[in-house]
């Protein structure tokens, strides 16, 4: 080969090299671009988040209870979706034209994961040359509205699965394991009744009436529903959260047991309302031949909501047994960074267990997060302890925060909303009749057996409190393809933003406006003592007192005068049998708990070795610990998360108490207490 040939061909290398490192600088800007515009979004929420911080502390430093947390976060949502949305200069989004082969089985409504696009194997360049073309891949993100968008608008709206897979477990899993189980435990007919039985039917009501309004809407949003589209919304709009009331109740200290219905009520509602959305959703796939009722793909879809939600629980429980075991059989305690290390993967690990296998991952997690408190929390060093306590008490405060700033700058920056007036409306009616239902038929069918009742004041303020949240825009903006589904994310924000703001805002006015007493006093339950007085139900009503109750009587001292600490406390002894009545599936409960799983999964006593049959004694000494045998009797109730959990057996209740232990200083003076029992079950 002679030099110039040499040199020619040296030359082309050198210009098909540069070519190729200019394809690789442009990629390398756009993806720096991307980059930049990610951490934009980013900041832009790191901000208001700060912002919303800063300023609760201002309004709690002032003593402002007309707006929330969760409400103000709405508000700055609002403020800067709109800023992107109007304020922001656009820019054309670079596309090409692809159009599917004629025999594609793909359609609008079911879009493929990936499009790979096809070139000729040899791709000509500017110089003449050719070099092999290079297959990229491109993700299903969801219809193009607009090709003319700012990119930071788009940046701005997230993939839904981030949702449910980071930011609402640590969400479901505090309210588990930060849950009062005595007061939960005490109203647990009533929260499972306005939770299981309540959002189904509230979401059949609401499914049906929104049908109706349907079928009056022009023809062009009444031809996109059907009444499986309607029962889904009316299930997604049925959970609710309270998280404004709730916080209002803390402040103020209202009664504990109206507290408990409505915390419990949220909690669980959440779990039902996305194993019930599923079902519906699996209704048509999997039962239904063309698509409407049938008795049969009913019933299936009714054992897979059972189905489904049973084993989902289970699945959560074994996970906080499991962990239970590990942390009472290892020394995993001495390296407490380890031990919490340990105790929040496995938690995590429960929701993505239940999501792996087809099951609800929320239900999972929460009734893990109640085994966790339960038994492994009296398994963890004291370091584990306060640790997983605040650590999951900020995720769900930043969590929560960062969900209702999203729902409003989502308003303005989520290219798929669809504005339709009279659905709005309709969804506005009919789900306030949803709540109306859930409340008032199943609390008077309640009070039928139910001793004390639920007094009307308290039915409406469980009214009240029914605000969405979080769950429902999950819900919602899990899938947008259809255009009811775009009518559906509309009017369910719309719904959350009104909810947060105005009636969040206006807790304060309807405790005062129902006449619902406040003060009363709220303690943590590890800090309860046996002989205090709980308020209850029935001592915010004028319907005298029912038995258990407190009965106060004021006496003269000496010189005649009535003095604070010559209080004669005394308690009426309920009917015979009547308490027992009320608490023979509980009490079986707590035996079994006391006496067989709390000596298994942790250190309590009595050990396993005085509770099993004599023929398990070698299972019973293996499955001990040294601590249990050397510890003493109870030594772990002044530590145990949950010590005073209504469930244990009956504590004696001392007839004498020393005054000292109230007020100190006071001599030669006590307080009678006399048969203190009751149950709200």
């Amino acid at each position: 080969m002679s030099p110039v040939v040499g040199s020619a061909f040296f030359l082309f290398y050198l210009l098909a090299l540069c070519n190729a490192s200019g394809a690789d600088i442009a990629l390398d800007a756009k993806a720096t671009l991307l980059h930049r515009i990610d951490s934009l979004n980013l900041l832009i929420y790191t901000c208001l988040l700060t912002l919303t911080v800063l300023t609760i502390w201002v309004f709690k430093h002032r003593r402002v209870s007309w707006l929330h947390e969760t409400g103000l976060a709405v508000i700055y949502g609002l403020i800067v979706g709109a800023i992107i949305r109007y304020a922001s200069s656009t820019n054309q989004v670079t596309y090409i034209d692809a159009h599917p082969a004629p025999d594609t089985k793909y359609n609008l409504s079911v879009p493929p994961d990936i499009l790979r696009f096809r070139f000729p194997d040899k791709i000509q360049i500017s110089s003449g040359d050719t070099v092999p073309n290079k297959t990229y891949a491109y993700s299903f993100r969801g219809e193009i509205v607009n090709l003319e968008q700012n990119e930071i608008d788009l940046k701005a709206t997230f993939d839904p699965e981030i949702f449910f897979n980071i930011i609402l477990p640590p969400i479901i899993f505090h309210a588990g394991y930060c849950l009062k189980r005595k007061y939960f435990f005490r109203n647990l007919g009533a929260i499972l009744t306005f939770a299981m039985v309540g959002t189904a039917l509230s979401a059949l009501v609401i499914g049906a009436l929104m049908y109706g309004f349907v079928q009056l809407m022009p023809a062009s949003l009444a031809s996109s529903f059907t009444f499986l589209d309607t029962l889904y919304f009316g299930a997604l709009i049925s959970p609710t959260d309270p998280l404004t009331v709730l916080a209002i109740f803390s402040q103020l200290k209202v009664d504990v047991n109206l507290y408990a219905m409505i915390f419990g009520e949220s909690v669980l509602n959440d779990a039902v309302a996305l194993v019930l959305s599923g079902a519906i959703q699996n209704y048509e796939k999997r039962y239904s031949v063309d698509g409407g009722f049938e008795i049969t793909a009913f019933l299936a879809a009714i054992g897979d909501f059972i189905g489904i939600f049973s084993l989902s629980l289970l699945v959560g429980a074994l996970l906080g047994c499991f962990t239970a075991l590990m942390t009472k059989f290892t020394h995993v305690r001495d390296w407490p960074l380890l031990e919490s290390a340990l105790f929040v993967l496995m938690s995590y690990a429960a929701f993505l267990i239940a999501e792996v296998f087809e099951l609800t991952g929320v239900v999972a997690v929460l009734f893990c997060g109640i085994c966790q408190a339960h038994y492994t929390y009296n398994n963890l060093s004291s370091d584990s302890r306060n640790r997983t306590k605040q650590l999951f008490e900020l995720l769900n405060f930043l969590a929560e925060n960062f969900i209702f700033t999203y729902i409003g700058v989502s308003m303005f920056t989520f290219p798929k909303h669809h504005f339709d007036p009279w659905f709005i409306i309709a969804g506005f009616l009919t789900s306030t009749l949803g709540r109306a239902v859930n409340i008032y038929p199943l609390s008077f069918l309640l009070n039928l057996g139910r001793k004390p009742p639920i007094p009307m004041n308290f039915q409406h303020m469980l009214f009240f409190s029914g605000l969405r949240g979080a769950m429902s825009f999950a819900l919602a903006i899990r899938n947008t393809v259809s255009e009811a589904r775009q009518a559906m994310l509309t009017t369910t924000s719309l719904i959350v933003i009104a909810t947060v703001v105005l009636q969040g805002g206006a807790a304060t006015h309807a405790l005062a406006y129902l006449r619902i007493p406040t003060g009363q006093g709220q303690n943590d339950e590890n800090e309860a003592l046996p002989y205090r007085d709980v308020r209850s139900l029935y001592q915010a009503t004028d319907s005298g007192r029912p038995n258990g109750s407190m009965v106060v009587k004021w006496g003269k001292g000496e010189n005649g005068v009535i003095m604070p600490w010559q209080l004669n406390v005394l308690a009426e002894t309920p009917r015979s049998g009547e308490a027992g009545e009320k608490a023979r599936l509980a009490r079986l409960w707590g035996a079994l708990d006391s006496r067989l799983l709390k000596p298994l999964l942790t250190h309590a006593r009595p050990p396993l070795t005085e509770t099993l049959p004599g023929f398990l004694s070698p299972l019973a000494r293996i499955l001990t610990t040294t601590r249990q045998y050397t510890q003493a009797d109870n030594s772990l109730r002044r530590t145990d998360s949950d010590s005073d959990l209504c469930l244990d057996e009956p504590q004696p209740v001392p007839t004498s108490i020393d005054p000292q232990q109230l007020w100190p200083g006071l001599v030669d003076t006590r307080i009678s207490v006399e048969g203190i029992t009751g149950s709200n079950i």
